[in-house]
């Protein structure tokens, strides 16, 4: 039985990869931060009475409990998901997201070289890592010029890097998926896509009045997180660790979206959304699509969702739960 590790597993990513792996016999471990109450680990709640499951509690920026980890369960696979994952919050955090998001990656990293150099790496890392570069036509790729423009995309970019380093010049299995954005029903509710989901079911159902959000006119690469994990797994499977762009190749600005998901709800958009300057950063990226050529020809990947078929799901979601 191969064994997995996933760090942040509570999240979205790693309770679809969690449920992803199991299917196909792994055994899994998961890792998480200590949580005050059970409700956090909703997202959990399919596989925590699987026998194949197991739940652990830890900092992944404490070395001597990556040693732990590494040494006891010798996993075959390490999927690095735990992060400071939110954009917004890095402008305000940014040595926080700096330790979280590029330290103990290297963290990670140097842990498995030092003790388990068969383990096979995964790094969640990103497309802002773009940033203010001007996005080709057909999206960007591998080859793409790296750009960030947020502490967030600064603290990714060092460990995108980190593992290149690492796969160069100590031969660790390492691979970055530099993931377009992605979402699910699972998605946290201080991220666009959610807001815009639940949102609109409540005012909908009328326990709110408007959606209060920042800048509308960013576009979006946006994809389902059950079709991306697989991806994940995919990667680490090759003969030679690589680094693949996952994305849909379409994607709408957040103003689109949000006047799609009103349209489902039989909603006027000017009666439901207004502009809230405490969402507005310090700066954005304004244009993130993806070409996923790469992925398709040698990975075999291809998503089943686009944006409006996931919106439609994480709204009718939405509205059912409320």
């Amino acid at each position: 039985m191969l064994t997995a590790v996933i760090t942040g597993v509570a999240g979205q990513d790693g309770s679809y990869l969690s449920e992803h792996l199991l299917s196909l016999g792994y055994k899994v471990i998961g890792i998480t931060r200590r949580k005050s109450t059970s409700n956090d680990f909703l997202n959990l709640k399919n596989i925590l009475d699987n026998a194949n499951f197991k739940l652990v509690i830890g900092d992944i920026t404490d070395s001597t409990f990556i040693c732990r980890i590494l040494h006891h369960y010798k996993p075959h696979e390490w999927y690095n998901l735990a992060a400071m994952s939110h954009v917004g919050q890095s402008f305000i955090e940014p040595t926080s997201s700096f330790k979280t998001n590029a330290e103990s990656v290297i963290n990670q990293l140097e842990m498995i070289r030092l003790i388990s150099p068969y383990t096979r790496f995964y790094q969640a890392s990103t497309s802002e890592l773009f940033g203010s570069s001007k996005c080709p036509e057909n999206g960007f790729t591998e080859n793409s010029i790296l750009s960030p423009s947020s502490p967030y995309a600064i603290a990714k970019l060092t460990a995108y890097w980190s593992v290149i380093n690492y796969r160069n010049s100590y031969n660790v299995f390492a691979c970055n998926g530099i993931l377009h954005n992605h979402s699910s029903p699972r998605r946290g509710m201080d991220f666009a896509t959610r807001k815009i989901s639940n949102g609109v079911a409540r005012v909908k159902l009328g326990r709110l009045d408007k959606i209060r959000m920042g800048n509308l006119s960013a576009f979006r690469d946006e994809g389902h997180a059950k079709d991306y994990v697989k991806a994940m797994h995919l990667m680490l499977q090759q003969e030679e660790a690589d680094d693949f762009i996952v994305a849909t190749g379409s994607g709408a600005t957040i103003e689109e979206m949000l006047k799609y998901v009103c349209e489902l709800a039989s909603l006027n958009f000017e009666n439901v959304y207004e502009q809230d300057r405490r969402f507005m950063r310090p700066s954005d990226v304004p244009y993130l699509l993806g070409n996923a050529e790469k992925a398709r020809k040698k990975l075999g990947w291809k998503p089943e969702y686009d944006w409006k078929k996931l919106l439609k799901e994480m709204y009718e979601n939405d509205l059912s739960y409320l």
